[in-house]
């Protein structure tokens, strides 16, 4: 999904449950979509603010979960309290999440094979799955061979 298909997507869900589309929420939808890594609520309040400095947190804290539930941001949660967001650019295709603890970074790889996991193993316990997720936390050879790492933030 192009980027001005998914603003499209993120107008015509806002109108559905009869929310206005402004030009905060929008502010927070371009800066979204302009990131290429996570970013977290804070970051991108900043990054909105560069686009529309009326933008507030509370517009931030209540637009992500419209941005989650509509699929056009996918919500990640590593354990450290903090949630981290990165646009759904997959439209919901299942990934897994490698959450290297001495880089600091999230990466994201495509796993088809959740939707199969999930399904079959639901299926054993008479139940259907409504959710998955794959999270690996890993060590980074590089940081621990060399004590330095090109991908640390």
């Amino acid at each position: 999904m192009s980027t001005s298909e998914a603003r499209d997507k993120f107008k015509s869900y806002l109108s559905q449950k009869g929310l206005r589309v402004t030009n905060q929420r929008l502010a927070i939808f371009d800066a979204a979509f302009a990131q290429k890594e996570h970013f977290t609520a804070e970051q991108l309040l900043n990054l909105a603010r560069a686009i529309d400095d009326s933008v507030s947190r509370a517009t931030v804290y209540r637009t992500l979960p419209i941005m989650t539930e509509s699929a056009l941001l996918r919500e990640v949660d590593i354990g450290t309290g903090e949630k981290y967001y990165r646009p759904n650019a997959e439209n919901g295709a299942p990934v897994a999440q490698v959450v290297c603890v001495d880089c600091d970074r999230i990466f994201e790889i495509s796993a088809p094979f959740l939707d199969w996991y999930g399904n079959t193993v639901a299926s054993k316990l008479g139940l259907t799955a409504v959710s998955q997720r794959l999270q690996v936390t890993a060590h980074c050879n590089a940081f621990r061979e060399t004590g330095a790492c090109a991908r640390r933030c």
